[in-house]
């Protein structure tokens, strides 16, 4: 499982992802986030905790820049997002891959070809594009799989699938939006197991999640939410100051 493009760690004093006082309004007296400011810095493997409702998936969607503040500063790579035209945007996702808890594969396409698509989209030649593939499908667990086709594979084989999608482009930073809640006990632990190897090496995580037994079975930076208002925050392996939901 131990990937062959390793990448030196980032220690860098400035974050990646920078929310000051970032406010999103679906209904004028219902925020779904509200006041929001934290940092994640490269290289970080971060749980965004929170029960349902909490807002996760909102901030999830304003990290991945499909969603912009409506009030409030949101920063990627040191580019404040909101001012940027939508061309720069489709350039900063580009660095981001996305994992979601029901995969969003295509069925009647081959694993090969899911997990190709973005490079195919960026234009790769089929020779690097194959390369790569088969590289990260050897990450996660399935190698010599590409033929096969997506529609008659187990969910946690399909969430393999998933993330060597997210992986394939080489991104700076992941984010993985409940992706272990529909998954049994082992196919969760591989997931995580995978995610962090890929933090280690070099790649920020952002890991959405209500599971408290998962967080304190593999401890990492915590970001709580509760009804769309950020209530504790914590380092690894320590308690937030308000609890994460069930």
């Amino acid at each position: 499982m131990q990937s062959r493009r390793t990448r030196k760690v980032v220690n860098s004093t400035k974050p990646l992802i920078s929310l000051n006082r970032v406010s999103r309004f679906y209904k004028p007296d219902k925020p779904a986030l509200f006041d929001i400011s934290f940092d994640i810095f490269p290289g970080e493997f971060v749980y965004i905790a929170g029960p349902s409702g909490a807002g996760k998936t909102t901030l999830m969607r304003l990290m991945h820049l499909a969603e912009m503040p409506d009030t409030g500063a949101l920063t990627f790579a040191g580019h404040d997002v909101s001012n940027l035209r939508r061309s720069a945007v489709s350039v900063l996702r580009r660095s981001m891959g996305v994992v979601f808890q029901d995969f969003k594969l295509i069925d009647d396409l081959s694993i090969f070809a899911n997990v190709g698509l973005p490079l195919e989209v960026a234009g790769l030649s089929v020779s690097a594009m194959r390369s790569r593939v088969e590289e990260v499908l050897e990450q996660v667990g399935m190698p010599g799989r590409g033929a096969d086709l997506t529609a008659f594979l187990s969910g946690g084989e399909q969430q393999r699938v998933a993330i060597a999608r997210a992986l394939v482009g080489s991104p700076s930073l992941i984010l993985a939006d409940e992706p272990t809640g529909s998954l049994d006990a082992y196919s969760a632990n591989f997931v995580l197991d995978v995610l962090e190897q890929v933090s280690a090496s070099g790649t920020t995580v952002v890991f959405a999640t209500h599971d408290r037994m998962l967080m304190a079975a593999r401890p990492h930076r915590v970001i709580a939410f509760e009804g769309g208002r950020l209530v504790g925050m914590s380092s690894k392996g320590t308690e937030t100051a308000a609890g994460t939901g069930t």
